[in-house]
């Protein structure tokens, strides 16, 4: 997929840069950011343009805002236009709408290598509808159209499709950021030519969320190790008894089907931890084979971590998508650690490791071991989107229709 590039934009000196970046930072309950990972990976593009002497004009959602500004005040991008303003070390300016007057007079004001911040996306109404009236109102004022944010390239929103889609009518430039350049260049790797031996890790709570990622991995990968919650969906579809396990009923036969289509390529857990409830303060103990009744499965035992730990030793390409026990609460982590920790270090010996965004992505954060792999993708539903559509993604078909 040949998108073109910021990089190939040598002339941006006062052109107003319109550049969707995938802001939606976890906050607290007073609105604070607790984690600005996804604001730092955007600051190489931001840095170009600025460099460049552009005008940058930030557009991004964050949370799920029911719609008023005042009830959802804690999802105002104030607090992210702050944040943004110490990363860079350069005034930023935000203001308090999408479309409309006031974001005309601000963007008429901003002066080359200066920043502005768009109100909260979803806070009007034609972003979620790819309403194609509210795009014509940004691109009037737009030179120039970046996507950056390759977390939303899978949602046909109006930011990232009915956006560059007009400008691209208008004979604009719309461009893929650093950031989604690495993402797409990485991830397409995986697609057309990953170095085998490829080992896949998956796990996460749901069979049903990578269903079609899963069959895509098939076509690709010598094995796939199964863990998290969802690897009791395919424990349960072979008989096994799970106890009070969290267990997707409706796709027992689905798991069935998927484990007869690759005999011996798909992997789960031999023993696990079990918990007498969702506590951290729970008791606790290790079984192998069934999980009696009144226990729940958090996470894998120490034999399947071996088991798991030998198959990516042998990788020379590792994905690993979803934490394969509860990693929010420290007794019941320890399988997703010390398998992070493996990963890690066969990443030092020159395997390609590739890790699926969201929780996967904030696990291996917390553990400190984020700049130890190759790639550590910005996007979780696009990431597993990617893979199952063969590259395919709105946004993506937008930049390029």
């Amino acid at each position: 997929m040949n998108i073109p590039s910021l990089r190939e934009l040598t002339d941006l000196n006062g052109k107003r840069c319109l550049i969707r970046v995938d802001f939606n930072v976890p906050l607290d309950k007073q609105g604070a950011i607790t984690n600005d990972r996804r604001i730092r990976a955007a600051l190489p593009t931001l840095q170009e343009v600025l460099n460049k002497k552009g005008k940058a004009i930030i557009m991004s959602h964050l949370g799920r805002p029911k719609g008023d500004p005042k009830a959802d005040a804690i999802l105002r991008m104030d607090n992210v236009a702050r944040r943004l303003s110490e990363l860079l070390d350069k005034p930023v300016r935000k203001v308090d709408q999408v479309v409309g007057p006031a974001v005309v007079a601000a963007v008429n004001v901003l002066r080359p290598g200066e920043t502005l911040v768009l109100e909260n996306l979803r806070f009007e109404p034609g972003e979620e509808k790819n309403d194609p009236d509210t795009a014509r109102q940004l691109a009037i004022f737009g030179d120039v159209y970046i996507n950056d944010a390759f977390g939303t390239c899978h949602r046909a929103h109006m930011s990232v499709h009915a956006l560059p889609q007009l400008m691209r009518q208008q004979n604009k430039p719309c461009v893929a950021g650093l950031l989604l350049e690495r993402e797409l260049r990485i991830l397409g790797g995986l697609l057309t030519n990953p170095l085998p031996p490829v080992v896949a890790l998956l796990g996460g709570a749901k069979v049903s969320d990578k269903i079609e990622f899963l069959q895509a991995l098939l076509k690709r990968v010598q094995r796939i190790l199964v863990g998290g919650a969802m690897s009791y969906t395919f424990l349960k579809a072979l008989g096994r008894n799970i106890g009070n396990s969290r267990c997707e009923n409706d796709k027992l036969e689905l798991a069935r089907q998927l484990l007869e289509q690759a005999p011996g390529k798909i992997l789960l857990p031999v023993d696990h931890l079990v918990a007498d409830r969702a506590d951290a303060s729970a008791r606790t103990q290790v079984v192998e084979g069934d999980i009696s009744e009144g226990w729940m499965g958090v996470d894998i035992g120490p034999r399947t971590v071996a088991q798991y730990g030998e198959e990516l030793r042998t990788a020379a390409t590792i994905v690993w998508n979803g934490p394969v026990g509860w990693f929010e609460f420290e007794p019941f982590s320890q399988g997703t650690r010390q398998l992070a920790q493996i990963i890690a270090q066969a990443t030092a010996r020159g395997t390609t490791t590739i890790v699926g965004g969201g929780e996967t992505a904030e696990a291996v954060e917390q553990f400190g071991l984020d700049q130890q792999l190759t790639h550590v993708s910005t996007g979780g539903g696009a990431f597993l989107e990617f893979i199952a559509n063969e590259g395919r993604l709105p946004a993506l078909d937008a930049l390029l229709a």
